[in-house]
């Protein structure tokens, strides 16, 4: 026995040490602890750690045409992280290279290589939910090595030698390379558990962001709701600028930079239009990339990552650095974590905004649509017509009560163009008698279109405002046009007015909730609706010349199949 061959063993631990702080580095770590590792992790654990069994052969003390190694701790390592096949794979590499080398023991130490890796992965199979604690390592080394003696003995001949070999090399290598095990999966662990302890900080720190910022953002992402989330970051973190933007323009900017980076501006940075593009994370790496034209900005680096509503991206947060090149592991995770639950405020928001948007629908349909004053109005027309032209009169009846069973409706599903439009002449109906000749109406709609589904309660709303808003101003009345065509992907209705027109002050107003108060759903709820269910570039149209009159133009995709509804045509045509 020669223990200073055990002062040696021990000097090439340093390579150990290197191998494990390199590895506690990679993306990988996290999967290979927490025993979800891919194809991909296990081919290269049993390529690297095999090769550092490789490394550990070259680095043997040559001894009676033997080497004392540290081979063990590579393939061992290699079982214990990824398991039994993991562990046999390194143990065949760093083996068959042994065995090549040659001498007396060069079969024993191949076959002990594939042994020990196997090993390893038994032991790494008590440990399913943990990595192997240390002194389990470091029990395991033990008995891999001295299993490592016993089979040179068994196998390697002339006895004699392999018995003064044995006498010699094992107590150091099997105290010493159990050390190395030991170590590696001690500086492995202590490594997951400092990056735990950084994220449990950091979901930490995002909570409390997060936590800060809800109040603003259940408004919704806006220029006021962006303000305040970016100055609750910027007074959070360790950042140079904090930039929050919408789909075209920044909706706020904290920080470095404030003084150009105004709210209004368009997107420059590339990394940002990149990232609205593809919904993935960019980075910013240098003040080229940023691409702000202002020559003194001091803003070098910076990392952005999509806003989402339900899966579509509706904005971007940038977290800006000072230097160029100096985003961190960190800053990408506390970027992204903070991301996700602004995202998830957002969608909760929406969810909010959307049921309270459809209580205030259903409500207004109850208390505008079935309107006092209407009602009063529609009674009063019928009952001058019964003496005077009974038929008639029983008619506008059917058509009002045609209206109201419509009105009271509670289900909220898509339905036939043509079933909204019978409702929406049910409304003509009786307004033409009441009106008389200073109400005209035409109607020019295509019969391809009436089988396609639309929203309920979109139409009338809008042809109830042409007449009171456009038309009812003017003592001589006038004309509305009800127009539905066939645009390929969508059906497009336009309601035309040749009334009194819209101020241009008051066009930045129609799109309000509250405007129109009292004369149906207004303009506000349905230009809402439309955009909830189908996504902003379906929002309400709206053209108008003061004086002349004004145009409101619908549009509604063609989601579903093409389908026969006769008995809907047939009650629009009869309506009709």
């Amino acid at each position: 026995m020669d223990w200073s061959m055990g002062l040696h063993l021990a000097e090439r631990l340093s390579m150990v040490a290197t191998a494990a702080f390199i590895l506690s580095r990679t993306p990988a770590l996290g999967r290979i602890l927490s025993r979800q590792l891919t194809n991909r992790d296990r081919l290269l654990l049993v390529l690297v750690l095999g090769g550092m069994g490789i490394v550990g052969t070259y680095a043997g003390i040559p001894i009676h045409d033997a080497l004392a190694n540290s081979r063990v701790v590579g393939v061992m390592v290699a079982g214990l992280l990824g398991g039994p096949f993991v562990g046999a794979g390194a143990g065949l590499i760093a083996g068959i290279h042994r065995y090549l080398m040659g001498g007396f023991t060069a079969f024993a130490c191949g076959l002990a290589a594939v042994a020990e890796g196997t090993l390893g992965g038994l032991v790494q199979q008590c440990y399913r939910r943990s990595p192997v604690p240390w002194p389990m390592a470091f029990a395991a080394g033990l008995v891999g090595e001295t299993m490592q003696m016993v089979i040179i003995l068994l196998t390697a001949r002339p006895f004699t030698e392999a018995w003064a070999l044995v006498q010699i090399i094992g107590p150091p290598m099997i105290i010493v390379n159990s050390i190395g095990v030991a170590i590696f999966m001690f500086i492995v662990k202590t490594a997951a558990e400092q990056q735990d302890h950084i994220a449990a900080c950091q979901a930490q720190r995002a909570l409390d962001i997060a936590n800060q910022t809800l109040p603003f953002l259940r408004h919704g992402l806006n220029r006021e709701s962006a303000e305040e989330a970016a100055r609750i970051i910027f007074n959070s973190i360790k950042v140079a600028a904090v930039a929050i933007t919408d789909r075209q323009e920044i909706l706020a900017h904290v920080g470095m930079g404030s003084d150009h980076h105004h709210p209004g501006m368009p997107i420059m940075t590339s990394a940002t239009l990149q990232a609205i593009a593809t919904g993935e994370l960019q980075l910013a790496r240098s003040r080229g990339e940023i691409g702000c034209r202002e020559k003194d900005c001091r803003l070098a680096s910076a990392v952005v990552v999509p806003l989402k509503r339900r899966e579509a991206t509706i904005g971007t947060l940038k977290l800006y650095h000072e230097r160029e090149n100096s985003i961190t592991t960190v800053d990408l995770e506390l970027a992204r974590g903070l991301a996700h639950l602004f995202s998830t405020q957002l969608e909760l928001a929406e969810v909010e905004y959307q049921a309270q948007l459809r209580s205030q629908a259903e409500l207004k349909v109850l208390q505008a649509q079935i309107h006092p004053h209407f009602l009063f109005n529609a009674l009063n027309t019928i009952s001058s017509l019964i003496r005077t032209r009974p038929e008639k009169a029983r008619e506008l009846l059917a058509k009002l009560a045609s209206f109201f069973r419509y009105s009271l409706r509670r289900d909220d599903n898509p339905i036939p163009l043509a079933e909204e439009l019978a409702h929406v002449d049910s409304y003509l109906a009786i307004e033409e008698a009441r009106f008389g000749n200073k109400l005209e109406v035409i109607r020019q709609v295509d019969p391809a279109t009436l089988a396609f589904p639309v929203p309920a309660f979109t139409l009338q709303p809008v042809v109830e405002n042409a007449i009171k808003h456009g038309l009812q101003p003017r003592t001589q009345g006038g004309r509305v046009i009800l127009n539905a065509s066939d645009r390929g992907a969508d059906v497009e209705v336009r309601v035309t007015d040749d009334g009194v027109g819209i101020a241009p002050e008051e066009m930045n107003k129609i799109f309000l909730p509250g405007y129109g108060r009292g004369h149906g759903l207004g303009l506000s709820i349905v230009n809402e609706r439309l955009k909830a269910l189908y996504g902003p570039e379906y929002a309400v149209r709206v053209k108008s010349v003061p004086g002349q009159g004004t145009e409101v133009v619908l549009r509604f995709p063609k989601k579903v199949e093409h389908r026969e509804v006769k008995e809907e045509d047939d009650l629009y045509r009869r309506c009709g």
